[in-house]
């Protein structure tokens, strides 16, 4: 059964030769003016000619509450020791930021941490900023209200935006990847009914969909996004093409256990803590880790329209400077997770209990089956700079599966967009304000769950390379 809603019609640029990777990339690095100490002064001109662009705000402000759930002192003598300015660090002059407020969107996950934590630390004072923090129902609400401005900023899935940058998540418009936000974290549940039939892992799921004849549903966040191309990616290993062999549909990550215990999918993909959630309540078993299909896959992103990044470059450098900070602190220490998974537990963040955040964050899982593990491959926030920069090669591997799965209908000019959409210059303004390392280059290497390699040198050729396809 092929999912309708999948047939859509993509803006996709002409294919470009994969000879003429390596000879653009080096244009690319070298053509690049890089960062200095004194950098604020190499955009005064820039600066100077751009104006502050803002938009009403019409989400739920969970500024105002932040404070209200840090239990005591104890945070607030946190950001004493961390030398938190009052005062912000910016000098009068062009490196001030553009917009000093900033809204900036949500969705209740665990990996929304680094950036309510930069709030609630006050990381985002330090700056000169301050963040308005939104809490959205759907990744299609965030979509939406980025394009319109309702939102400056949000904590999205990466292939959200490229969805809308080439216009086949939504309306096209022209989006920026600031930073990535974390790696690893994410899951995939199936049914505790579909458990107690065998069906545990991806070799058995694919056994009984075969002796079991009828429709099976899965249900991933967002039609481009990171939890549907890795359900694809992981049923397709097994066997199972996506696009034919099952119903496939959208539900927002708050969502997926009530519509799980309810009957409505026999399994989803999303990110924590609902993974978690649906073992803690009985519901669903883990058949997979998303690191265990791709170890450190980037994940959600900061994410806004290219507009605003344009509009308002050093807000952007400070608002990924205080997230840079935040990620740093989560990934430091057991006891910065554990205040962290306290803080984002909250009615106002994520709504659920501690326990149903704290394991996974640690690197505690269990199956829901009787199994457990120490995960050393949980998620990250930071890990040294290596989850927050912004490969590009991560940006062109969600067009490859766009275009294995049909969703463009040819093949982009990978690099070219990638290019365009991660904001690699503005991040490393941001990682040297932070004194963030930055890896050398702007592809990375990485083997995937059924051993294909994926290193950006040949995209075209790689998307094509899938047996089991749209």
């Amino acid at each position: 059964m092929r999912n309708g809603a999948h047939e859509v019609n993509a803006n996709a640029g002409p294919a470009s030769p994969d000879n003429d990777v390596y000879q653009r990339m080096n244009t690319f690095m070298w053509g690049s003016r890089f960062f200095l100490p004194d950098h604020f002064l190499g955009f005064a001109m820039e600066n100077q000619q751009r104006q502050a662009q803002g938009n009403p705000s019409t989400g739920t402000n969970v500024d105002g509450t932040r404070r209200n759930i840090i239990h005591g002192a104890s945070l607030a003598a946190a950001g004493g020791l961390l030398g938190l300015a009052g005062g912000g660090a910016w000098a009068a002059g062009s490196d001030k930021p553009e917009k000093t407020e900033i809204k900036i969107g949500f969705i209740p996950l665990t990996d929304c941490a680094s950036v309510v934590m930069a709030s609630v630390l006050g990381f985002d004072k330090k700056y000169g900023v301050k963040f308005v923090l939104s809490k959205e129902a759907s990744w299609a609400g965030v979509r939406d209200k980025l394009a319109n401005g309702d939102l400056d900023a949000a904590h999205v899935l990466y292939g959200l935006l490229y969805g809308v940058q080439m216009g086949i998540g939504g309306q096209k418009k022209d989006m920026a990847v600031l930073m990535g936000l974390n790696n690893n974290g994410q899951a995939i549940t199936l049914s505790k009914q579909l458990a107690t039939k065998g069906a545990v892992d991806g070799a058995s799921l694919a056994k009984l969909m075969r002796t079991e004849k009828r429709d099976y549903t899965f249900a991933q966040t967002f039609p481009t996004g990171t939890h549907a191309m890795w359900l694809y990616y992981w049923l397709a290993a097994n066997g199972i093409n996506p696009m034919k062999d099952a119903k496939v549909i959208t539900v927002p990550p708050p969502q997926m256990v009530a519509n799980m215990r309810i009957g409505n999918m026999d399994g989803f993909c999303v990110g924590e803590p609902w993974g978690h959630r649906a073992i803690m309540d009985g519901i669903g078993i883990t058949a997979t880790t998303t690191q265990d299909i791709w170890r450190d896959h980037p994940e959600k992103v900061l994410g806004s329209t290219l507009a605003f990044a344009k509009a308002n470059p050093n807000t952007c450098r400070a608002m990924m400077a205080a997230i840079l900070e935040a990620g740093k602190w989560i990934d430091a220490s057991l006891a910065n997770k554990n205040k962290m998974a306290e803080v984002i537990a909250a009615k106002s963040y994520v709504n659920t209990s501690k326990d149903a955040i704290d394991q996974r964050i640690m690197g505690r899982y269990q199956n829901g089956m009787g199994k457990t593990w120490d995960d050393a491959n949980h998620m990250k926030f930071y890990n040294d700079g290596l989850v927050n920069f912004p490969y590009l090669s991560d940006g062109m591997w969600f067009m490859t599966q766009h275009r294995r799965w049909g969703l463009l209908k040819t093949d982009p000019d990978y690099l070219a967009v990638a290019t365009a959409v991660n904001q690699v210059q503005l991040y490393k303004d941001a990682a040297t304000m932070t004194k963030t390392p930055v890896p050398a280059g702007l592809l990375r290497t990485s083997k995937l769950m059924d051993g294909t390699v994926w290193d950006g040198k040949n995209p075209q050729a790689y998307a094509a390379s899938f047996k089991v396809k749209a």
